[in-house]
Formats: C-alpha cells, sequence, structure tokens
C-alpha cells in the first residue's frame, strides 16, 4: 500500500511561474504536495493558457490572500488580428476569419483608445457567477447571457512589437481586468476581430517574475532549498503602513481587543517587534481594530 501523506504546518507565499496548460488549482496542489503544507491557497487564478506570476499562500499567509486581489497586475501578452475565437483565446473555436491591413500608426491610435479608465464586458467564458453558476459553464452549453460593463484602468498600454497579423503588449492594469477582453476590443477597434494568442503574468502588486522559481525546477530541489524559497506572509502586505505595538499593546491585540495608536486611519500591518502579529485598521479616533490576527508561531 501507498504510504499516507504526511501535512504538517508550513507558512510563507511561495512566488510560482505556473506553466501554460495547466490549471491554477493544479499548480498549487503540485506544491502543495512538495511541501507537504497542511493549508495552502492562492491569490487569484490565472488561466490554463496562461503562464507567470502566481503567488501561493500557506498556513497562516493564507489569512492574506484576499489582499492581493486588489493589487494592479502586469502581463506581457500577444494578440493576433484577423481571427476571433469564442473564448476570445487561442483555445477557443474560431468564429470569423478577416483580412488584416492596418498601419503601425492605426494600431497606435487603437490602443490610445483603451488606455486609462475604460468599461469592459467581461467574457462569458469566465468565472463570475449567474445565479449560483460560472458563465463559463453556461457559454459551455452554447448560452450567452447579458453581462454588465463594469469600469477597469488600463494604467499602462505599451507595444513591444507588431508584424503583419499580430502585436505584442506589456499591460499594467486594474483588478478585474481581463486581458481577453482587452485583445477583442482591439481586434474591434481595427475592424479586423482578433484573439488572445499568448499571455504571461509579471506582476502583481510589488510582486515580480524575476523572483518567481518554475514548478519543474521546485520538484528537484531539496528540501532546505525549497523551503529557503518562502517569503514571509507579511510579503502579501508590502502596500500597507506598518504599526509597531509594545508587548501589552500586542496581547491586547491577538485577543482581539483594540488598541490606542494614534495613527493615520485605515488597514495596516502590525507588529511587536519584528513579529507580524496580523492585519488591522485604525478608525479615526486612532484607536486600532484587529481585522485578521496569525496564530502563534511553531516553536
Amino acid at each position: 500500500m501507498t504510504a499516507r501523506k504526511s501535512w504538517r504546518r508550513v507558512d510563507g507565499v511561495l512566488l510560482l511561474d505556473k506553466p501554460g496548460g495547466m490549471t491554477s488549482n493544479a499548480a498549487l496542489q503540485v506544491a502543495r504536495r512538495l511541501y507537504s503544507a497542511a493549508k495552502a491557497g492562492h491569490t487569484g487564478t490565472l488561466d490554463p493558457l496562461a503562464s507567470g506570476l502566481l503567488p501561493l499562500c500557506f498556513g497562516e499567509a493564507t489569512k492574506f490572500s484576499t489582499d492581493l486581489l486588489a493589487a494592479d497586475k502586469s502581463y506581457e501578452c500577444e494578440v493576433v488580428f484577423g481571427i476571433s475565437t469564442d473564448t476570445g483565446d487561442a483555445d477557443g473555436r474560431i468564429l470569423t476569419r478577416s483580412p488584416v491591413g492596418f498601419s503601425a500608426a492605426e494600431l497606435e491610435h487603437a490602443l490610445q483608445g483603451l488606455r486609462g479608465s475604460i468599461r469592459q464586458v467581461p467574457p462569458m467564458y469566465s468565472a463570475l457567477k449567474r445565479e449560483g453558476r460560472p458563465l463559463y459553464e453556461l457559454a459551455r452549453q452554447g448560452v450567452e447571457v447579458e453581462r454588465a460593463p463594469r469600469e477597469v484602468c488600463i494604467h499602462e498600454l505599451r507595444l513591444d512589437e507588431f508584424s503583419a497579423d499580430r502585436c505584442r503588449l506589456l499591460v499594467r492594469c486594474s483588478k478585474g481586468t481581463y486581458v481577453r477582453s482587452l485583445a477583442m476590443d482591439l481586434g474591434s477597434a481595427l475592424g479586423c476581430g482578433a484573439h488572445l494568442g499568448a499571455l504571461r503574468r509579471v506582476a502583481v502588486g510589488p510582486l515580480q517574475i524575476a523572483d518567481a522559481v518554475a514548478l519543474d525546477v521546485l520538484a528537484t530541489l531539496a528540501e532546505d532549498d525549497r523551503q529557503g524559497l518562502l517569503l514571509p506572509p507579511d510579503a502579501l502586505l508590502q502596500g500597507l503602513p506598518r504599526v509597531l505595538l509594545d508587548e501589552a499593546g500586542g496581547e491586547r491585540f491577538l485577543h482581539g481587543n483594540r488598541v490606542g495608536v494614534g495613527a493615520t486611519a485605515g488597514r495596516c500591518r502590525v507588529y511587536a517587534g519584528s513579529r507580524l502579529l496580523g492585519l488591522g485598521e485604525v478608525d479615526a479616533s486612532g484607536n486600532l481594530q484587529p481585522r485578521r490576527v496569525l496564530g502563534a508561531p511553531e516553536k
């Protein structure tokens, strides 16, 4: 019989370079098994087609996994013109083929119309839910429902390369942006249709792909080397101000009680000495209220 897996407490953040052709959850489960981590989660999915930065959380770090969902994301992508698909990407069924004949100047003009605050209709092939069902389930059954456009912000949309029927772009955008929709909107603006040929996420908030490890490399490492790749849980909170408490204040915070700190109102990461205690929020009166509290570290 196969020996039963022995799970253990692992706390930290792994910056994974997810391979294309794999779901985010499948990548998470492989990494979880490599660490024998009892508890694990990710900070927002990447499409199976996409590769790139997928921050994974283990143990106590999972308490902060949602905090990166609101962070800006950066992508490198390839847009293929003249072909539209039902999914908006290269995995989909071809719907139309059209001739491509625009200039670089016309492409740049179309890109300018997609920069800044824009209203974007989410694609049918997405994880958004309608009456409890993901839209992609409906789409696979040939059902299309009306989707309300929502406002997103394209902070940067840079043209890096352009050939006859495709271009490469760098996209830096707000949460909730669908790069597939951006590709389709670009094709519509140029009158020829388009789909997303390739997508790679290169940044999530302050976290960068240059610091990530590929899944196949992770599998070859010795346990100590693998452990050394884990970032502390507060790697997910670097965009928040730091509040330092004394020993008595730290005890109050850990027991769910508010602490007078006189700091600027808003969310913050809370420490006692060098130890992260959790996530808090300071009200207008300068009182710190615990929002998420970490358990005691293992000895």
